[in-house]
């Protein structure tokens, strides 16, 4: 350990003149996963500076993201590293290329490639480093994520991964059914689809409008090919509501042969155009509107009966 830090100071000091680092203590490193079905997160806190972190949404590979509330490295142009430990001499740094730097908050995402390469350098022992020389006053500076217990933390980070919905709803939300057969009978193919648009709908109950839309080829004519295709999508409706879809929640809309995706041109092109486009959305419920209570009036007071005078008789 102490030829470690003994390595550390020799790099840091063979760095320009005013120099700034920002990386957490090699004793104090702590990783952190967090995530849901939805996206998972492996996260190193970075001391007075933000974080580093390797995001990975469903359906896609992770990127890594650097994190700072503060704006000290400044806007331009960054050099993403693999940079290798310095107690082992004789590996150089691996430059993945420039990065574009905002100021706060996110201040840039990797591509997916660069990502991977980050991960295979952390597990090799590499530190994630972001180099700038044009940061606040003109002085060089970089941000280190150390490699310190980072594969326990990537196994509870793939554990997450694992748990996550095939695919999230920039992929979902627009997608499509085939009927290749030339039916109106969903086959395996498309079944399986339609169970993940389900699991979808059930982890994330905020999408609560889905539009069908049919096709069709143009191998009939044009009443044929239209209602062929609003069977198609009836049999979509069917099956989203045998799974539990509310049946208000779903509209259904139907073409015929009117909007090929290709031409009609060979038997795959005709088969490619009988489809079921299915659109996901998220609509705003409308709001019933508020009934004011009827107030009630208090009954008028009924006038007490004058006092009879003197003598006078009840009638």
């Amino acid at each position: 350990m102490r030829q470690r830090y003994l390595a550390l100071f020799t790099l840091f000091a063979s760095l320009p003149a005013g120099a700034l680092t920002f990386q957490t203590r090699m004793e104090n490193v702590a990783w952190k996963v967090e995530g849901d079905q939805f996206e998972c997160r492996l996260i190193q806190p970075i001391d007075g500076f933000g974080s580093g972190e390797f995001v990975r949404r469903a359906g896609e590979q992770p990127v890594f993201q650097l994190r700072s509330a503060s704006n000290v490295l400044g806007a331009g142009s960054a050099t993403l590293l693999a940079a290798a430990a310095p107690w082992q001499p004789g590996r150089g740094d691996v430059n993945l290329g420039a990065v574009r730097m905002a100021r706060t908050g996110v201040l840039f995402t990797s591509s997916q490639g660069q990502a991977s390469r980050l991960i295979n350098g952390l597990l090799d022992g590499r530190s994630t480093v972001v180099r700038n020389f044009a940061g606040e006053g003109g002085r060089a500076m970089e941000v280190r994520v150390l490699p310190v217990s980072f594969a326990k933390a990537y196994s509870d980070y793939q554990a997450c991964a694992s748990k996550m919905l095939p695919m999230n709803f920039d992929q979902i939300r627009q997608t499509q059914v085939g009927f290749p057969g030339g039916g109106i009978e969903l086959d395996a193919s498309a079944r399986s689809r339609l169970d993940v648009i389900l699991d979808y709908l059930k982890a994330d109950p905020s999408v609560n409008h889905i539009e069908l839309n049919g096709h069709s080829d143009y191998s009939g004519n044009r009443l044929t090919n239209r209602d062929t295709s609003r069977r198609r999508a009836l049999a979509v409706a069917e099956y989203l509501k045998a799974h539990g879809v509310p049946e208000e929640q779903i509209t259904v809309r139907f073409h015929g042969e009117r909007y090929p995706l290709v031409k009609n041109n060979s038997a795959a092109n005709r088969a490619r155009n009988r489809r079921v486009n299915i659109e996901l959305d998220r609509v705003a419920m409308a709001e019933k509107p508020v009934v004011e209570p009827v107030q009630k009036t208090a009954p008028a007071a009924t006038a007490a009966p004058a006092a009879a005078a003197p003598g006078a008789k009840a009638p």
